[in-house]
């Protein structure tokens, strides 16, 4: 083909085939129906609002602003009606007869930046009004603009096969009444309850009272029961207000009515942000964990709306798992739905706006810690565990979040976990590289576990580490203000920096004078133990057990086998301590089976002052005994 035969088409569309793929594709919900024309009705009401501050008199002596709902079980029909802008004739060939064109859109493109920013209008893709043909085989609009005379109205009919009927119509009222011929089996839309609940879901918050007919007690004269309009939605958006207009009580009550928690919230945080991103966000920490916060499948995220318009129930997009306890409500024009406004799609818009909430909320925490220590404790004990998850999944944040963890340490009283990493930081010892932690199945355990003996007797501070998520936490977490974790139960004990000269030089001489207690010792726990070695941990207990540096931890090891995992074999040692009296004892036998049957005891008793369950408890109770009737006789 030469440059000269080059020709540009324009797409062809088979419109009765488009429409189809609208009415029975685009959408997965079909009540989404009611909030598109409400959103539509809302639209036209406010688009009146700037018009008429040019024009005072498009209000025709109506200022009032309103949707109207009404439905006739018997007639199987729907009406939505507004006293907005309305449209004229053209207007209806060009928004009703052009699928896709949105008369919102087109507006707001005429409006300044301050203007659209002090807007109130929803609709984008100007599809809204074809989800009417999912529960309608058939659709009437009849409209009036505006400052236009009685006898400008317009009717408009489509039974939505790609055809439409359009003719003058005396119309008393400005705005637009649209009519639904409900289908066979979609009566339920004509009903005051199912109405009212579809307007409380998902239009409570527009800027318009939406009215349903209400009954009354009292008959007309034609003995029928009187309805009256009756405004469903609240018509305000609590978080589009200021926070000074907004009392505790109020912000309270909205949260138990977004997160169905008749408890007070701990902590709000109310925000609007305009800039590079305008978005306004209203989040809230709980007083109590809900019973399924360790569901990690359970629902989550926030409400989300755009332009007050209901959009989903739980956007998870925008907070991590581990702060899934968060709940609140989202409010932004600038994300990518799709169009059918129940998607969101991912994009940087999406992700900025996560790490801004992200922020949000931990800062909050942060002040809390600061400000109201036993306000934090109490977040701490409901959701501790949770925000330990953290450091795994926001590498970014991980100094952040760790600035909130708190601990039961060697220096605290009791188990309640009351001590930060910077207190520990700041108590550390001079000399002192790493953060010393020992992990185990409960409090007691780890408070008396043998591996702090001598970390205790250096004054050197442990934290006591009995959460479940916690060994794998520190896995991620590796340090903290340069100090490195170091778990005392895994890997040789550095003693670079916690002993002197003397006690370096005496673990040496240990080393050496006992080379052949270490290799009976080793030889008699031949296939139960990799390695045997005089401690450097132990000052008052005669054995414990250690894994390599990098092994999985007993705790950890023990809930993987819980939980059906296969779990590798650590590279266990057994240390013992030479200067203990059992381990004299041991030393001078010198009858061989005796010797085993004493070394099987001390590391059966390593192992259960670890937290782990002997492979043959019998067999070390028979041992035990034996060695009590030897000690009688």
């Amino acid at each position: 083909m030469t440059a000269a035969s080059k020709e540009t088409l324009g797409f062809k569309t088979e419109v009765k085939q488009l429409l189809h793929l609208m009415i029975h594709s685009l959408y997965s919900n079909k009540e989404i129906f009611l909030r598109e024309l409400i959103s539509n009705a809302s639209d036209a009401c406010d688009k009146l609002r700037f018009e008429a501050l040019k024009n005072d008199a498009l209000y025709e002596g109506d200022s009032d602003l309103s949707v109207h709902i009404d439905f006739d079980a018997e007639a199987k029909t729907v009406v939505i009606e507004d006293n907005g802008i309305g449209m004229s004739r053209e207007d209806v060939i060009n928004h009703l007869g052009t699928i896709a064109k949105s008369g919102t859109a087109e507006f707001l493109s005429k409006l300044s930046g301050d203007q659209q920013k002090d807007s109130q209008l929803i609709g984008q893709f100007g599809v809204g009004f074809y989800s009417a043909f999912i529960v309608a085989d058939k659709v009437t609009v009849e409209t009036r603009r505006a400052g236009t005379d009685a006898a400008e109205g317009t009717r408009w009919e489509s039974a939505g096969e790609g055809e439409f009927t359009l003719e003058a119509m005396d119309k008393d009222s400005r705005g637009t009444r649209i009519t639904l011929h409900l289908k066979e089996g979609e009566e339920e839309f004509a009903d005051n309850f199912r109405l009212r609940s579809l307007i409380k879901k998902y239009s409570d918050h527009i800027a318009v009272p939406v009215y349903l007919p209400q009954e009354v007690g009292e008959d007309d004269e034609d003995g029928e029961k009187k309805k009256i309009p009756e405004a469903v939605n609240e018509a305000k958006a609590l978080w589009t207000r200021q926070k000074s207009e907004l009392s505790d009580d109020e912000y309270k009550e909205f949260y138990n009515h977004v997160s169905h928690d008749w408890n007070d919230p701990l902590l709000w945080m109310h925000n609007k942000v305009e800039g590079k991103l305008d978005y306004t966000s209203l989040l809230y920490i709980p007083s109590k964990a809900p019973f399924d916060i360790w569901n990690r499948e359970a629902t989550r995220g926030l409400k989300l709306y755009v332009q007050r318009v209901f959009i989903m129930d739980d956007a998870e997009q925008f907070l991590p798992l581990y702060l899934r306890f968060v709940k609140g409500v989202l409010d932004s024009n600038d994300l990518s739905l799709n169009v059918s406004r129940e998607i969101l799609q991912k994009d940087k818009q999406v992700d900025s706006l996560r790490s801004a909430l992200v922020k949000r909320v931990l800062d909050s925490l942060e002040k809390l810690a600061k400000n109201d220590a036993e306000k934090y404790q109490s977040f701490w004990e409901e959701f501790g565990d949770v925000l330990k998850e953290g450091p795994a999944e926001d590498f970014s944040n991980k100094e952040k979040i760790a600035k909130l963890f708190r601990f039961a340490t060697t220096k605290s009283e009791g188990p309640k976990q009351t001590v930060s990493l910077e207190d520990y930081v700041a108590r550390m010892r001079e000399g002192q590289k790493k953060i010393y932690y020992i992990t185990g199945d409960n409090y007691a355990a780890v408070a008396t576990s043998p591996h702090l003996e001598y970390l205790r007797n250096k004054g050197v501070e442990v934290l006591l580490l009995t959460d479940r998520v916690d060994e794998w936490m520190v896995g991620h977490l590796t340090d903290f203000d340069g100090k490195v974790f170091q778990d005392v139960t895994k890997g040789e004990l550095d003693l670079d920096e916690l002993a002197d000269a003397s006690e370096k030089e005496q673990q040496k001489n240990l080393e050496e004078t006992h080379k052949d207690l270490v290799e009976r010792v080793q030889k008699a726990l031949e296939g139960e133990v990799k390695h045997v070695r005089v401690t450097a941990r132990l000052t008052d207990s005669p054995a414990c057990m250690v894994v390599g540096q990098y092994d999985m931890g007993g705790h950890m090891r023990r809930l993987m086998e819980a939980a059906g995992q296969p779990v590798p074999e650590p590279d266990t040692s057994l240390e013992i301590n030479p200067t203990h009296p059992l381990i004299e004892r041991l030393d001078k036998e010198q009858n061989e089976e005796r010797f085993a049957e004493l070394a099987q005891l001390i590391h059966a008793q390593a192992l259960l002052a670890e937290g782990s369950q002997l492979k043959e408890p019998g067999q070390y109770v028979s041992r035990l005994n034996k060695l009590l009737l030897d000690l009688m006789s």
